[in-house]
């Protein structure tokens, strides 16, 4: 006997099956796919994951077979710097491309011009060229079922709209790229260093995606830590360059809430994802980790804040008087039905597991692990003297490992922990841990006054809370000696204060003015923001031994002044906000965060939701491999050895189980699952924590690094190109 499934049922199959847990596991390499010369930046699949198109530093898309692995097409596109983006166009049968390069220009090519010859190497004409961005163009998206449109978001500050049936060149003859009416949004205004500032600074895009499932939206990242969420159908008409206009308010907006009022000049965004479904938001943020985000949380959620909200939750007042007794907040107890007890006694295991690596200060990694497994897997089935106790061990682990912000990750549980039972005295005895660890001594010492009253008499908890007072006393005395010494020093990694210390005004408005773009305001305060990178995404030669820089300047009007950009058409637009009608935005915080890898090399970095269910995330790393998680729990599931330096791009097959990846090196590189891959390591590996530990240890110290004197002299005298070498010392 036959038996037929209906088709939605074995859609749904099909999909769950595609990358279970069992396959993800046993992901290997199958294939090395040579044919670019320099580093591959870009990678995409078409609709039917027949196709898999790549743009590199050499300025050639190729197109490959998924089939049989090879190169069908290789396109020389006239591009005359590295392609950082391409695609197919929707609904073309994959006859039109697009490609978006670092000479700021945006190239459409037409396959079907081959007139069914199939060459490996192919010299065509653009079937349209778009000179309208003045910096790098950074990502492309596209609408699924549109074959008409496609976006470009660049560092130039605009996200621009291009429309295939206006147009074949743009600027058109004779006008200025400022005169494209095609910004759908200039963020030229938009950036900001914290959620209380009012969006001053120029918004450097990185990134943008399309929403599969409602198209009108659209998330954009860029060059500050806030990625923002915008309805199409809200934004006003498509405007020109000619004057800076106030960026459009966005509809939602994005950022983990420690980072809110982070004010730190490299925090950027590298990469910005919808999952599958429209339901959720992935970022990748240069110099942190990767975060996960609900696109419509709910309403009795408490991810929803404001800049007043940022401070008052990583640092609630301690229970000053330990409320009368019956006041305490009531737990919750669950159903003692079968199925809830076994699920509750493997909690139980778990929270074994996680108290001896909380005792002996080993394993921290999994003792985490074990506490998030807990809390996120089965949170509905355990009551809340379980999920108290648990966050409040996760919360000690996590002050323990001391990767780069877990001890915000603490303050969150112990915060979690104290909505559960406000009396607790190991949240607070955590909390006064953590506020030492941040430097904020007065917090610290009230939270541990707080833990004495709070103990049970003759508890061993007191030599720690003893433990915690004097090293918080001991802190002060040293804070004390410095500022009396007057030894107190001023950050100088990637700032530099009183300009006219360095370069006179008249000298650096003369020699950055170019055709096309428009002049800064310059005051008395500049950021610099230095970058040693070793990806192709800087410079296309690069020589052994050498690194490339970039350098970024940022010159801020002063708060109390008012900036005014005057257009060629001699109007001036004000672009200074009103102080007093300015409204606090309200961001939406992570619910999910993913450590492992290190994105601070390079800012293309990519962050992937794995298949059509999205269930596992993916990214590069800028040790030349790639990590894959557990997107529920955030924990570690598989690492991968990828190329020799960095990984940069991770794109999962529409409907198989394989992904592609590529960075540094010149080939792409093909994962399926193997039935002899069992380890969590794929590749030349001996110890997983160590080289995550290495990882961390590259995000602690990125971007600190001190400019000589004889530096800033030559960049004085103008002898400091926009890209520099510096050798490698």
């Amino acid at each position: 006997m036959e038996i037929q499934l209906m088709p939605s049922l074995v859609q749904d199959i099909r999909k769950r099956v595609q990358f279970h847990s069992s396959l993800v596991q046993k992901l290997a390499l199958e294939k090395e796919m040579e044919g670019h010369i320099g580093c591959v930046n870009a990678i995409a699949w078409n609709s039917n994951g027949s196709l898999l198109i790549s743009g590199s530093d050499d300025t050639k898309i190729n197109i490959w077979s998924y089939n049989n692995q090879e190169l069908l097409h290789d396109i020389d596109t006239g591009h005359s710097a590295n392609i950082f983006c391409t695609k197919f166009v929707p609904e073309t049968c994959d006859e039109v491309v697009v490609s978006g390069a670092g000479d700021a220009e945006v190239r459409v090519f037409n396959m079907s011009r081959l007139s069914g010859r199939r060459p490996r190497e192919i010299s065509m004409e653009p079937a349209a060229v778009y000179q309208c961005h003045s910096r790098r163009v950074k990502k492309l998206a596209v609408e699924i079922g549109n074959p008409n449109v496609v976006w470009s978001a660049s560092e130039d500050g605009t996200l621009r709209q291009h429309d295939f049936r206006e147009c074949s060149s743009c600027p058109r003859a004779g006008s200025a790229n400022q005169e494209c009416r095609n910004v759908l949004l200039d963020l030229r205004c938009g950036a900001k260093k914290s959620l209380a500032d009012l969006p001053k600074c120029p918004l450097a895009l990185k990134s943008c995606d399309i929403s599969s499932v409602r198209p009108h939206e659209i998330v954009i990242g860029g060059s500050d830590a806030f990625a923002r969420l915008y309805d199409r159908r809200m934004l006003p008409p498509l405007s020109s360059c000619q004057t800076k206009r106030k960026p459009p308010p966005c509809i939602k907006m994005f950022c983990p809430l420690h980072l809110a009022d982070n004010k730190k000049a490299y925090l950027h965004l590298t990469h910005v994802a919808f999952s599958p479904n429209g339901k959720e938001v992935l970022l990748s943020y240069s110099g942190e980790h990767v975060y996960l985000f609900d696109v419509d949380p709910g309403s009795t959620s408490s991810v929803r804040y404001t800049a007043d909200y940022v401070r008052e939750q990583l640092c609630l007042p301690p229970l000053h008087k330990v409320p009368a007794k019956g006041r305490a907040k009531q737990r919750k107890i669950s159903v003692n039905t079968t199925s809830r007890k076994l699920r509750v006694d493997m909690c139980r295991k778990f929270m074994q597991v996680a108290t001896r690596s909380l005792e002996m200060g080993k394993n921290l990694m999994h003792g985490i692990d074990a506490c998030s497994e807990v809390l996120e897997s089965v949170g509905p089935d355990i009551d809340d003297n379980i999920r108290h106790d648990c966050l409040c061990t996760r919360a000690g682990l996590y002050l323990k490992r001391k990767w780069k912000n877990d001890v915000y990750m603490a303050i969150r549980d112990c915060n979690r922990a104290r909505n559960i039972d406000r009396t607790s005295y190991q949240a607070h005895l955590y909390m006064s841990e953590a506020l030492l660890q941040l430097g904020r001594l007065r917090e610290a010492s009230e939270y541990a006054e707080a833990v004495n009253r709070l103990l049970p008499p003759h508890s061993e908890l007191k030599q720690q809370v003893d433990d915690i007072k004097q090293r918080v006393a001991s802190a002060e005395l040293e804070k004390n000696r410095t500022d009396q010494n007057g030894n107190a020093k001023a950050d100088t990694h990637g700032k530099l204060r009183s300009l006219s210390d360095i370069l006179i005004r008249s000298h650096v408005s003369g020699s950055t003015s170019q055709e096309g773009r428009e002049d800064s305001d310059y005051d008395d305060e500049m950021e610099l923001d230095y970058e040693t990178s070793v990806s192709g995404d800087e410079s296309r030669e690069n020589d052994q031994g050498v690194f490339r820089g970039s350098l970024s300047f940022r010159f801020h009007q002063r708060e109390d002044q008012t900036n005014e950009h005057a257009g060629e058409n001699g109007s001036t637009e004000s672009t200074h906000n009103d102080d007093s009608a300015f409204q606090s935005d309200v961001a939406i915080d992570m619910k999910q965060r993913y450590v492992a890898h290190c994105n601070v090399g390079t800012d293309i970095k990519q962050a992937s939701f794995l298949g059509e269910q999205g269930e596992f995330i993916a990214s590069g790393s800028d040790d030349g491999r790639w990590f894959i998680w557990e997107k529920r729990t955030g924990r570690l599931i598989k690492m991968l050895a990828g190329d020799v330096a960095v990984v940069n791009c991770i794109q999962s097959h529409p409907f198989d189980c394989a992904v592609a990846t590529s960075g540094i090196d010149n080939t792409i590189k093909l994962w399926t699952p193997d039935a002899n891959a069992t380890s969590m390591v794929a590749g030349p590996e001996l110890d997983v924590l160590s080289a995550i530990e290495n990882n961390q240890r590259k995000l602690c110290r990125n971007r600190q690094i001190l400019l000589p004197f004889e530096f800033l002299e030559q960049f004085r005298m103008h002898e400091i190109a926009e890209g520099f070498e510096c050798a490698q010392s």
